[in-house]
């Protein structure tokens, strides 16, 4: 069995949370690389995931790579930018104890990553993977010729035979800027999300997404509505992330329900979606049952939500033992 190789692409940032001007602490955070850290806590040596961003060149971001290599991240193809940083976001908590989000990213080094002058390397190399996984939140941070330039390299990447997996992780305030400091309009930044997600899935092989967030965008009915939608746009393979209602999943037939154990003490729901792809794909990625893929996805993020914050400890070996025993070959 051959080790597979997956690039994420995407930004992660620095993340402050607790009480301004008392005690505030350090860590990080972003929806694909919460997904790359469960996904190689689960697979192991099986699969290398590669996280493709960029950074700065300063005492900050070096700490972040170290700490990504730390969860065994592979930063070949995390490029340095000499006139950027990493982005920022704090947490609060209000009266009612809701999280309140504050960014700091409009300049961050991961916005420009298109830009970079040694980007068409990294894509180079990235044709000789077997797979890349990117979410909304990878398109939308993007100026609008950069966002088109890297759909265009996935569209060359597609063609090869590389596998594209796709999260539309939809985030309005994200799609308001469109490389420039002038807000969209609501109806504005609405059609250029439906536009470059019409784009992404038409390419896609492998779709995890969220009835919230496709509801959200699309106002979809219902899960059969959201379905029908979807491979519509050309998708191969869907899921259908229903929380706690478990996932549904399809690839053009009839779609199968997977229901998940009802968690009776749910602590933080943050990176729910993430670590259900994390557990889902290193099934899928070694072309097991698409049940066995389910049933790790709703399993991680089943542990996941019993804490606080985004990337936690999470007991790899009982998911792995509670999953159905591995079976066929790896992909690649």
């Amino acid at each position: 069995m051959g080790t597979i190789n997956i690039a994420v692409i995407g930004e992660c940032m620095i993340e402050l949370s607790g009480q301004p001007f008392k005690t505030m602490q350090q860590s990080f955070g972003g929806d694909i690389i919460n997904t790359a850290i469960y996904l190689k806590k689960l697979a192991k040596d099986e699969i290398n995931v590669h996280f493709v961003s960029s950074v700065g060149q300063d005492a900050l971001s070096d700490a972040l790579v170290e700490q990504w290599q730390h969860h065994g991240i592979d930063t070949t193809h995390v490029l340095e930018d000499t006139n950027k940083r990493v982005g920022l976001y704090m947490i609060q908590n209000d009266a009612r104890g809701e999280r309140i989000f504050h960014y700091w990213r409009n300049d961050s080094a991961a916005r420009y990553l298109m830009q970079h002058a040694d980007v068409n390397h990294v894509f180079e190399a990235l044709e000789r993977f077997d797979a890349i996984y990117l979410s909304g939140i990878s398109l939308a941070i993007l100026p609008a010729a950069d966002c088109e330039a890297l759909l265009a390299k996935l569209t060359e990447m597609h063609e090869r035979g590389v596998a594209i997996i796709y999260d539309s992780n939809y985030r309005p305030a994200l799609w308001q800027y469109s490389g420039s400091e002038i807000k969209l309009s609501a109806e504005q930044s609405l059609e250029r999300a439906k536009n470059i997600n019409k784009q992404i899935l038409a390419i896609t092989d492998l779709a995890l997404m969220t009835l919230d967030d496709e509801q959200a965008l699309w106002q979809d009915d219902d899960l059969a509505s959201c379905r029908s939608r979807l491979e519509r746009f050309g998708v191969g393979e869907l899921v259908l992330k229903d929380g706690a209602n478990g996932c549904q999943y399809s690839n053009k037939d009839e779609p199968s329900l997977f229901t998940t154990d009802k968690i009776e003490h749910v602590v933080d729901t943050t990176a729910a979606g993430d670590s259900f792809n994390a557990g889902f794909l290193s099934y899928w990625l070694r072309k097991q049952p698409i049940a066995a893929c389910a049933q790790a996805g709703n399993l991680t993020a089943g542990q996941v939500i019993q804490q606080k914050g985004a990337i936690v400890d999470i007991d790899s070996q009982t998911i792995i033992d509670q999953v159905s025993p591995l079976t066929g070959a790896a992909l690649g």
